[in-house]
């Protein structure tokens, strides 16, 4: 195994979790990063792993979706996720994390060990030898050509935002609140802050959300030239600009991330006609995210918008929302359910690039794509996780979805093959507890070492 060495491309998430796992398997890696060297327009940072939009890693509950994927990352010894739950802030069933210390700390543990050499480098062809490519949504123009000419076929795209950040201490508490939706104990704060609209101001607010400045989108087209075109609606339905989910409705915001139900305003002794919930971003307490509210809209024009939003009239804002591209490629046609290239073993896709969304997402396939890996160059079975577990069902999706609206995907239960329950939440404990079943009795059966 000494002479083994992988290039691992990409220090994100996924690329992150891929070498970690190599590593540990006693394989030399190569992790390249193109930070700083290279800049993406996204990342503010040179830390790997970094987490460029929200501070949320999702529901935390065992019966959600998200929670059930990461209870699997767990159970299969993730190193991210034990980072996260190490940096974990007070966000009531979900998993939020402080972005700097999660970054911080992967960054050292994979910098420190002595089986991982970093390269800050920018990676323009796809090397020769075993590789993982973990690149990124934000994949350099050279390495996503040579990808293109590798499968023969250009890559997809679309659009992605990232959510504004506030300063605390600029949240006017006066009319702002701490609670968390349905919130039981009057002794609890909450675990949001929470900015209650009447209906006048909802409506005052969404006019001119939709009448705002935007950005246009061809300066991010120029970042990354595939020769492919994209149209201005072009945006992944699981993110959606603020702004353009204000335009599908006049109740769509009260109905979607600005819906009050489970809310109580204490300072009014009812519940709000909608509300804005900030979550805390940083283990100090300093920062506060704007969920829900990714968009595109001008920076001038989000500090003139988002300071009608009651309670932030005099906000400061830490960093604007912004928008960046998208790069995956063709998964359906391209990999096989072990993210192998089908048609070169030794080369494995992980994280966004293969049309996986959302942070846990990308986690669970850079340690599938590490795991292997390892297992390849070692003449072991590879792991094909079934459909009952939702990394399988994940997995299967990316490779098996119809190209003809093929898109990006996250956890969630409508992947997982179809189960008979009275109601929503008896059917989502059912798919929890298959999905546990399913997966010990996997690797106690096929994979005893794990």
């Amino acid at each position: 195994m000494e002479n083994k060495i992988v290039d691992v491309i990409g220090a994100g998430l996924a690329g992150s979790e891929a070498a970690y796992q190599l590593a540990m398997a006693g394989f030399h890696v190569n992790l390249y990063e193109m930070r700083p060297l290279v800049q993406t327009g996204a990342h503010t940072s040179d830390y790997f792993a970094e987490l460029i939009c929200s501070n949320s890693l999702g529901s935390n509950l065992p019966d959600r979706a998200a929670g059930v994927l990461k209870n699997e990352l767990r159970r299969l010894g993730s190193l991210l996720m034990k980072i996260a739950d190490e940096c974990e802030l007070p966000a009531g069933g979900a998993l939020a994390v402080d972005r700097d210390l999660f970054s911080e700390k992967v960054t050292r543990i994979l910098s420190t060990h002595p089986n991982i050499k970093i390269f800050r480098e920018e990676v323009k062809e796809i090397p020769p030898n075993p590789t993982i490519i973990a690149s990124g949504p934000l994949t350099s123009s050279a390495l996503s050509q040579s990808i293109s000419r590798i499968t023969n076929s250009n890559n997809l795209f679309f659009y992605d935002a990232i959510a504004p950040i506030v300063n605390y201490e600029s949240i006017n508490l006066d009319i702002a609140f701490r609670a968390s939706r349905y919130q039981k104990d009057k002794d609890d704060p909450g675990d949001y802050i929470n900015c209650p609209f009447s209906k006048e101001e909802y409506d005052r607010f969404v006019f001119e959300l939709t009448n705002a400045q935007r950005i246009e989108l061809k300066f991010f087209e120029s970042q990354i030239d595939l020769g492919v075109t994209a149209g201005s609606d072009q945006y992944f339905e699981g993110c959606l600009p603020i702004e353009v989910l204000a335009s599908r409705g006049e109740k769509s915001l009260a109905f979607g991330p600005l819906k009050p139900v489970g809310i109580l305003n204490p300072h009014e002794g009812k519940r709000p006609y909608a509300v804005l919930q900030l979550r805390q971003d940083n283990l100090a307490g300093t920062l506060y995210n704007m969920v829900g509210f990714q968009t595109n809209l001008k920076f001038s024009e989000q500090k003139r918008v988002f300071q009608m939003i009651p309670g932030l009239e005099n906000a400061t804002f830490a960093r604007y929302g912004q928008m960046h591209r998208n790069t995956f490629i063709a998964s359906p046609k391209l990999l096989l359910p072990t993210l192998q290239f089908n048609q070169r073993n030794d080369l494995f896709f992980a994280g966004q690039i293969t049309g996986v969304e959302g942070y846990v997402g990308n986690i669970a396939t850079g340690l599938l794509a590490g795991l292997n890996m390892s297992r390849y160059l070692t003449g072991k079975k590879l792991l094909e996780l079934p459909k009952q577990t939702m990394l399988g069902a994940l997995v299967y999706y990316i490779t098996n979805a119809d190209m003809r609206d093929f898109q990006p995907m996250k956890a969630n239960f409508g992947i997982l093959p179809q189960m008979n329950a009275k109601g929503k939440r008896e059917r989502a404990k059912l798919y929890a507890q298959e999905a546990r079943t399913t997966l010990e009795n996997y690797l106690s059966e096929i994979f005893p070492e794990f």
